[in-house]
C-alpha cells in the first residue's frame, strides 16, 4: 500500500506530515505511559470490573487498578473511597507474567521465595500448627526506572490472591502526598491516604525524604501516623517504601519503629545493556516497527554511549527516551518523502539512530 502526497499541493503535503507527527505522539503517549507494561514484560490483564480498569493507559497502572494521591492535597475522589476488591487470579498465572518481565532475576527469586513461605505458613494454620508472625512489609532499593514500582503493583495482586489483602490495589504516593505545612495537618493527611490503600499495598516512593529536613518539619509526624497505622491495620495493609540504596538503609535504621516492622528487602539491579537493547525491541514490537540487525547493533551502541551513569540515564527510562527521540527522528525522515508505503511507516534505520546519536542526551524524565 502506498501513501501519495502529490508535489503540487504543498499545502496538502503538509497536512499529511501533520498528521503522521500527531500519530507518533499519540503513540507515545499512550503506549509509553505505563512503565511495567511497556518496559518490564507483557500487558498485565486488566479486571474489567472497575472503573479504573476500564482504560488501562489512563493512568500508570499496567492495567491494574491503582490509586494515587494529588500532590499536595491528600484528598480521595469517590471512586477511590469506594475502592472494589479486585477478582482473586491465579497465583501460577502471576508467577508467569513476573517472570515475563525482562531482567529482574533477584527480585523474581526473593518474591518466589515470599509466595511460598506465606503458602506453607497458611497451611501451618489450617493445620493447627504454631506460626511465627511474619512482617510483609518490604524495602525497594535501586536506581529509577528499575521496575520497583511495577514489582509493588504486582505484590499487591499476589498478596490478594493468597487472601492477605481484601481488595489487591496499590496507592503510589511521595514525601508530597503525605506531609502538609502546618502542625496536626500530617497526621490527617497521611490518614486520609491511609485509608485509600486499606486492603492494598501503600507504596511510599523516595520514603527517605519523609526524615526530618528541619526542626519544623513534618516528615516524622508522617513516620509517626504510617507506624500506627501498620499495626492498627496489620491484617489489611501492607507498606511498601522504595528509593535509593544508601538512602533506604539510612532511613529504616532511623528508626526503632521503622526496624521493627520493616525486614525484607529487595533490591533491584541496574539492567545490562542487552537487557535495555530487549526492552527497546519489545517496545518496537509493540508499536509495529521493525529493525534490521545493523540498526539493532546501531540501537546498542547508542544505548552504551549513553548510559554512562544508570541514575542520571535511568534504565528503562533511559531507554524509553531513546525510543521517543528515535521515533521524532523517523517521523522527520519519512517527511521529507514523496511516497510512503507502509513498510517505510514501520521501519527504523540506522539514520534515524545516529540522527539521535547527534542529539544531545535527554536527562531523566
Amino acid at each position: 500500500m502506498s501513501l501519495q502526497l502529490g508535489n503540487s499541493s504543498s499545502d496538502r503535503k503538509d497536512r499529511i506530515i501533520q498528521q503522521q507527527l500527531d500519530v507518533i505522539r499519540t503513540l507515545t503517549a499512550n503506549n509509553l505511559r505505563s512503565m511495567s507494561t511497556d518496559f518490564w514484560g507483557p500487558a498485565a490483564k486488566a479486571p474489567q470490573n472497575t472503573a479504573a480498569a476500564q482504560d488501562p493507559h489512563e493512568k500508570e497502572t499496567g492495567g491494574t487498578p491503582e490509586t494515587k494521591t494529588a500532590a499536595g492535597t491528600g484528598e480521595t475522589s469517590k471512586e477511590e473511597q469506594t475502592q472494589e476488591a479486585l477478582p482473586k487470579e491465579d497465583i501460577a498465572a502471576l508467577k508467569a507474567e513476573l517472570n515475563s518481565y525482562i531482567g529482574l532475576d533477584a527480585v523474581k527469586k526473593e518474591v518466589e521465595n515470599l509466595i511460598n513461605m506465606v503458602q506453607i505458613y497458611q497451611k501451618r494454620k489450617e493445620n493447627d500448627l504454631p506460626c511465627t508472625d511474619m512482617s510483609l512489609h518490604m524495602v525497594f532499593s535501586g536506581n529509577p526506572g528499575t521496575g520497583k514500582t511495577t514489582v509493588a503493583r504486582i505484590m499487591a495482586r499476589i498478596y490478594h490472591s493468597l487472601g492477605i489483602l481484601s481488595k489487591g490495589h496499590l496507592v503510589e504516593v511521595d514525601r508530597s502526598g503525605l506531609v502538609a505545612g502546618y502542625v496536626g495537618q500530617t497526621a490527617t493527611k497521611t490518614s486520609k491516604v491511609v485509608a485509600k490503600a486499606l486492603g492494598g499495598v501503600l507504596f511510599i516512593d523516595e520514603a527517605y525524604a519523609l526524615n526530618g529536613r528541619s526542626e519544623n518539619d513534618f516528615g516524622q509526624e508522617a513516620i509517626d501516623t504510617l507506624l500506627k497505622a501498620m499495626e492498627d491495620h496489620r491484617d489489611d495493609l501492607i507498606v511498601i517504601v522504595a528509593g535509593y540504596d544508601g538512602l533506604m538503609d539510612d532511613f529504616i535504621h532511623s528508626n526503632p519503629g521503622l526496624e521493627s516492622r520493616f525486614n525484607r528487602y529487595l533490591h533491584f539491579d541496574d539492567y545490562t545493556i542487552a537487557e535495555m537493547v530487549r526492552i527497546f525491541e519489545m517496545q518496537c514490537k509493540k508499536g509495529c516497527y521493525v529493525l534490521d540487525e545493523d540498526t539493532k547493533k546501531a540501537v546498542q551502541l547508542l544505548i552504551a554511549d549513553r548510559n554512562t551513569n544508570s541514575v542520571s540515564f535511568g534504565n528503562a527510562r533511559g531507554v524509553r527516551n531513546i525510543f521517543e527521540q528515535i521515533l521524532t527522528a523517523q517521523c522527520n525522515r519519512l517527511a521529507e518523502l514523496d511516497t510512503l508505503t507502509r513498510e517505510d511507516l514501520m521501519k527504523i534505520t540506522q539514520a534515524d539512530v545516529e540522527a539521535v546519536r547527534a542529539l544531545p542526551a535527554k536527562k531523566l524524565t
